[in-house]
């Protein structure tokens, strides 16, 4: 009876060796096929691209900062075999790191291979507190005929191969958009003007305008 006992026992664990055995193999094999996988398509981050900022207007008469303004921001995946779902992202705008603006909501998209997406939202900031020396900075800038701002983009992004969708990742955008002075009138999809409030002279209008495209910084 003990001897039968004992040899049920033994045939017990080598089941629950093997099955243990077998799921681990499982899991390594799964592992290895997702690591090649992985590595096969090797997803490139997006390119993001700063294509016109229009600035509506910009009020400096208070120790805070008034704006109102709309981009053009251009992503493209340039990726062959992989998509792209951009989750929860959200603009804003910035002048020497302090933000200017109030996030605004990008809407979800799926980008496929190749493709190339536009956003063009309209943000704005009112009476946004920022410390006194970076008013004084805006208005020396202003006055000195160049002001540079940040727009940037922080969400989370999905890659999609076939059917399979991984999990989320960080996504942070910085773009710079240098506005400069121009000569003369200025009209067209570049055109703005500024008002820099306080000082001496009191209010002074100059015209400003996107100086040129540029490239975005990606962080993935």
């Amino acid at each position: 009876m003990g001897k039968d006992k004992h040899h049920r026992d033994w045939i017990l664990r080598r089941c629950c060796g093997s099955i243990a055995a077998c799921i681990l193999t499982l899991a390594v094999l799964v592992g290895f096929i997702v690591l090649v996988i992985y590595l096969a398509i090797h997803p490139s981050k997006p390119s993001f691209y700063l294509q016109d900022v229009q600035l509506r207007n910009i009020d400096l008469s208070d120790p805070a900062i008034s704006l109102n303004l709309q981009v053009t921001i251009a992503s493209r995946n340039p990726n062959d075999r992989v998509g792209v779902y951009y989750k929860t992202l959200h603009v804003f705008t910035t002048y020497r790191e302090e933000p200017i603006t109030v996030p605004v909501e990008l809407p979800a998209i799926y980008q496929g291979h190749k493709d190339v997406s536009v956003w063009s939202p309209v943000m704005s900031g009112e009476s946004v507190p920022v410390g006194q020396y970076v008013a004084d900075a805006m208005r020396q800038d202003i006055a000195a005929g160049y002001v540079l701002l940040h727009v940037k983009v922080d969400g989370r992004v999905k890659w999609k191969v076939g059917s399979w969708v991984s999990g989320g990742y960080h996504l942070f955008v910085t773009c710079p958009a240098l506005l400069a002075a121009s000569g003369g009138n200025v009209g067209g999809a570049f055109a703005m003007s500024a008002t820099a409030g306080g000082g001496a002279g009191g209010n002074a209008t100059v015209s400003l305008k996107f100086a040129q495209a540029a490239d975005c910084t990606v962080d993935v």
